[in-house]
């Protein structure tokens, strides 16, 4: 190549050519070439405590060596120099260079800080570079970064900073590495800590020159959080948006991020949620929790579908929770959550218009704390501390927070006849307050107002109602307090219990808020419904239905105080059949009366009598039972000493008596099936046993044979089975003989035909012949025809038929006068 350019710069110069040019060319070819070369083999050399990853991201197997080791990556340790040699023509546009250092805190201090600097990468800036520093802090403190110097902010994860310099926070956990978010210089972020383990890292594109910068590092405190990123709004009109972890996927599993923010004098804060992503829970729910700071601090917990607080002043902190999710189930999203806080400094009053005409004729009284504060409250120009909206009027506050007043609200719903008292009942549903009020509703009350004759019924909608009492404590964010003319108690109660009905003879007031210092939530709508009913006999009736095996307990009004002298009571507590109620009288106290006697009576629904009674000078027993519905009535006297208060327990269960039935009953029946099993075994055994024992037989000569004891007349052959035989023994067979003794004239033809037998058939006897006439001793030949064979007495086998009297003389004589029949034969077959 350089022979050609010098040819051609030899024609140029007989062209009269300028050799300078000719120089300048040669020039800029010879230093193409030198960094084409350069961009394939390279020299760095890691500072001491540095350490350098080259990695293939790309796949696409190209290889650096390092002397005579190649591979797709490489791990550079230690301040040696070493020549690295890419096997491909870019790989600026292959492989990405890590950085990575380690910083490691005690309970005090730290061994290091992060700095931006090249760590000897500088011959790598055209690659894409991660400059990353690996945190750890003790196991009692977290590690806290520093950014007050440039401050950073969230963005999202696919946007990129205008310097290029973009900022990754990573915390380390068992369960996995969790990307706490990403951020770009210039913003409100102050601080980050990080729970153990985490790391920081800093992305560069390739070609771009890393800026110099150093962010502190310290031991941080102990915090109960993945990470805790802490920012300072500014002053003025302003807003941040934050990302929760791993956004915009899901937030891990049962885990806690937060944030905590510095807010300036007499700002207020907004906090929307603008992206939300709801979880499948299987325990527990997702959450956000405020903790606020300043004078009066408080605390509440939010779902996140609720609204979320509005116009707040002072340093708060947000910590968002999540549940344990269930991401078994098809296209379960997970939690993801994106939220803007807005801060402004109100520099007027903020004007609110109040029109009493759309809140249901409610009266709405705001109230001011604390004197000392600055909130500065105005009703139509004229500054109050307490204002009373009773019409349409024009407010306007200035400097007050939600912690500084409170917002109540009152209504008054009377009629002096009963007819003309609303016929349907009347919902006590909360009203639409005007969403400029510096607070939320706290608590709102009802005034009922029955005629001198009237009697007011409350039942709840959602359910039954309970009354909070010592061992049956309400655990709903709800409290309904009942109070006779404001000035005795009834009771408090609150949602899921037993009582269906109160039945009240006087005026009462009801006042709804929430446990503790929450605001009233329209979730709380038509909690109670108000009717106005005819007069009753006491002066409080509760309706009461519990479940079996749920212990109820039921307070007399005023409880702990006593009833009021000569008042009335009365519960009406439903049994369902085959159970009763077990019922105890706790937390008894008995006045001494100076007029008249109280009393305690139980009477079933069912019966005139009286199931129990008792006065204050006779004893109580601790426990009876009732079988079937029921009225409770108590009645209090004059006291002269003491007061009169009951707490009773009442319980409901299975019928002892049903038990014992039922018992009864199974008893029975095992005896019937015992006795039918018995009869039948009896029957089986008898039949067996008739079946096995031995029948005797007697043999008539005349050709029949009958059972002793069975006196009907034979049957005939035909009606009978004589001529099946089930089995036959051997020793029995023997015709043949009697077919001989015929051939040689010892039995003659018989001229009756063999009628056979069977076992209930009597001796065939001849009318002529009697008793007397039967001859023994001698033998009479057979009335059988010859072809057959009387039939024979089951006799046993060890009994030979040769023994059998048919064979048998009368003497020796007649013996030696007999005809000889030849040598006497066995049967065939015999033994």
């Amino acid at each position: 190549m350089s022979l050609r350019i010098t040819f051609r710069a030899a024609r140029w110069d007989s062209m009269s050519a300028n050799s300078a040019s000719v120089c300048l060319l040669l020039l800029f070819l010879t230093c193409v070439s030198s960094s084409a070369a350069e961009a394939q083999k390279l020299t760095v050399k890691p500072d001491r405590g540095t350490t350098f990853s080259i990695s293939d991201t790309q796949g696409r197997g190209c290889k650096v060596c390092s002397g005579n080791e190649c591979d797709t990556s490489l791990l550079l340790k230690g301040d040696t120099s070493v020549s690295l040699d890419f096997q491909c023509s870019k790989p600026q546009d292959v492989f990405t260079v890590e950085i990575n250092r380690s910083i490691e805190c005690t309970a005090s201090s730290c061994n290091g800080h992060i700095i931006q600097a090249e760590y000897g990468s500088l011959p790598l800036m055209s690659f894409n570079r991660k400059f990353t520093w690996n945190l750890k802090a003790s196991a009692a403190n977290a590690v806290k970064i520093d950014f007050s110097k440039t401050g950073l902010r969230q963005i999202d994860p696919s946007e990129r900073c205008p310097d290029r310099h973009s900022y990754t926070l990573w915390a380390i956990q068992t369960t996995g590495i969790v990307t706490v978010g990403k951020y770009c210089t210039g913003g409100p972020v102050i601080s980050a800590q990080l729970l153990k383990l985490g790391s920081f890292s800093l992305d560069i594109p390739a070609g771009q020159q890393l800026q110099n910068g150093m962010f502190d590092v310290s031991a941080g405190e102990e915090i109960k959080s993945l990470a805790k990123v802490s920012l300072k709004l500014p002053k003025g009109s302003s807003y941040a948006d934050l990302l929760s972890p791993n956004y915009p996927d899901s937030f891990p599993d049962d885990d806690v991020m937060e944030w905590h923010f510095e807010v300036p004098n007499e700002h207020k804060t907004d906090i929307q949620f603008l992206n939300l992503t709801q979880p499948s829970c299987q325990k527990k729910e997702a959450a956000m929790e405020y903790q606020m700071e300043g004078k009066w601090k408080w605390a509440s917990v939010l779902q996140l579908q609720e609204e979320q607080p509005l116009r707040k002043r002072g340093n708060f902190t947000m910590i968002l929770r999540n549940c344990e999710m269930d991401r078994s189930r098809a296209g379960s999203p997970g939690l993801s959550l994106s939220i803007r806080v807005s801060s402004s400094n109100p520099s007027s009053p903020e004007l609110c218009k109040v029109d009493l005409g759309q809140v249901e004729d409610f009266a709405i009284y705001i109230e001011k704390l604390r004197p000392d504060s600055d909130c500065e409250m105005k009703m139509n120009s004229v500054t109050k501390e307490k204002i009373e909206v009773t019409s349409s009027s024009e407010l306007s506050f200035l400097d007050c927070h939600s912690e500084d007043i409170r917002v109540t609200a009152r209504r008054v719903i009377a009629c002096r006849r009963l007819r003309d008292c609303p016929k349907a009942p009347v919902r006590l549903t909360l009203p639409a307050l005007p969403s400029c009020l510096p607070a939320s509703l706290s608590s709102i009350t009802w005034d009922l107002r029955p005629p001198t004759h009237g009697t007011v019924e409350l039942t709840s909608p959602t359910g039954p109602l309970k009354q909070s009492l010592p061992g049956q404590p309400c655990n709903d964010s709800i409290s309904i307090k009942v109070d006779e003319d404001e000035e005795n108690t009834i009771g408090h109660f609150c949602p899921h219990g037993a009582i269906q009905k109160i039945q009240i003879h006087t005026n009462m007031t009801v006042t709804l808020s929430t446990m503790g210092s929450k605001a009233l939530k329209t979730s709380y709508k038509n909690v109670l419904d108000a009717c106005f009913k005819e007069e009753i006999s006491e002066r409080y009736i509760f309706t009461v239905s519990s479940k079996k095996d749920t212990p109820v307990l039921l307070a007399t009004p005023g409880w702990p105080k006593g009833m009021k002298p000569y008042a009335t009571v009365s519960w009406i507590v439903s049994v369902p059949e085959e159970m009763e109620a077990h019922v105890m009288f706790a937390n008894l106290s008995q006045p001494k009366c100076s007029n008249r006697h109280t009393n305690i009576r139980v009477r079933r629904l069912s019966c005139l009598e009286e199931h129990y009674s008792r006065r204050e000078d006779e004893e109580a027993e601790s426990e009876i039972v009732v079988p079937g519905t029921f009225y409770l009535n108590m009645s209090n006297c004059m006291a002269e000493k003491g007061d009169f208060s009951v707490i009773t327990k009442v319980t409901l269960r299975e019928s002892e008596n049903l038990l014992l039935a039922i018992i009864l009953s199974v008893v029975a029946a095992l005896l019937v099936v015992f006795v039918i099993v018995l009869v039948v075994v009896c029957v089986v055994i008898r039949k067996k046993k008739k079946k096995l024992s031995h029948q005797v037989s007697i043999y008539n000569p005349n050709g029949t044979i009958f059972l002793p004891g069975q006196t009907n007349f034979p049957k005939t052959r035909e009606d009978n089975e004589s001529h099946v035989y089930t089995t036959i023994e051997d020793t029995l067979v023997y015709t043949h003989l009697l077919r001989k003794g015929k051939e040689i004239g010892v039995y003659g033809e018989s001229d009756q035909p063999c009628r056979g037998h069977t076992d209930s058939q009597k001796p065939l006897v001849s009318r002529d012949s009697g008793a007397s006439d039967m001859e023994t001793g001698v033998y009479h030949p057979f009335r059988y025809s010859s072809g057959q064979a009387p039939p024979l007495p089951v006799r046993p086998p060890s009994h030979p038929l040769v023994d059998n009297e048919i064979y048998q003389k009368k003497d020796q004589d007649e013996e030696e006068d007999s005809p000889n029949l030849g040598p006497r034969l066995e049967p065939e077959g015999g033994n």
